[in-house]
């Protein structure tokens, strides 16, 4: 019994130690997510300097609750202002096109053309399944290698450090946040999805699909 209850003992004590280095490397990761973005974030668009290209990050246009998801409206405002503004040329709205009656980057498309950006000012990626494949595909299929990101803070912060990975260059507008649960929720899973990011630059993770290059004018 006492043999067994000191193996127990040693499983308990690596299994915490285990957990308590995980959570030491998740904040690590926070941190450095973070602190890597200051300076390169805008919440005024008169602020924001002009480049020819900003990525749109798409999400669903609809909550899970059925009613208009919050982030979505957000960056179509933000992205809106940003164009009206003259701070860019293009808008390169990238999302989520994975089953045939969904459909981000046409719904960013249908959203930012009623509030009067013209189309020729909008370019779709539809292949935008996962901030990685957004932020490499603006690079590698696109050929923009200096850009705005539109998205709300914690993503933005996220987004510039990848693309900084990948050698871009990138800056932030920062659309207007969630708040309540909702926003309490995805700042749940950003911890998650930071964590993310560096296990994919530790196994070479690529964007599920490149394909030929399209050129922006």
């Amino acid at each position: 019994m006492l043999l067994k209850s000191l193996i127990v003992k040693r499983i308990l004590f690596w299994l915490l130690g285990l957990i308590a280095v995980v959570i030491l490397l998740m904040w690590l990761f926070d941190y450095l997510i973070t602190s890597n973005a200051r300076g390169k974030l805008y919440d005024d668009v008169a602020q924001v300097p002009k480049r020819k290209v900003a990525l749109v990050m798409g999400t669903s246009p609809i909550g899970r609750d059925g009613n208009t998801n919050v982030f979505f409206k957000h960056r179509i405002d933000a992205a809106a202002q940003l164009y009206k503004a003259g701070k860019v040329k293009y808008l390169l709205l990238s999302g989520d096109n994975h089953r045939n009656d969904y459909n981000e980057p046409v719904e960013m498309q249908k959203a930012l053309r009623a509030k009067g950006v013209p189309a020729s000012a909008l370019i779709l990626d539809y292949a935008g399944f996962r901030t990685l494949d957004s932020v490499v595909r603006a690079l590698e299929v696109f050929g923009q290698d200096d850009i705005i990101i539109v998205s709300q803070k914690f993503h933005n912060e996220r987004a510039i450090y990848l693309a900084e990975h990948y050698g871009m260059k990138a800056i932030g507008l920062n659309a207007k946040d969630a708040v309540g649960y909702r926003a309490k929720k995805v700042s749940f899973r950003e911890f998650f999805a930071r964590t993310k990011v560096f296990v994919d630059f530790i196994f070479g993770k690529e964007p599920k699909y490149l394909g030929e290059k399209i050129q922006i004018k």
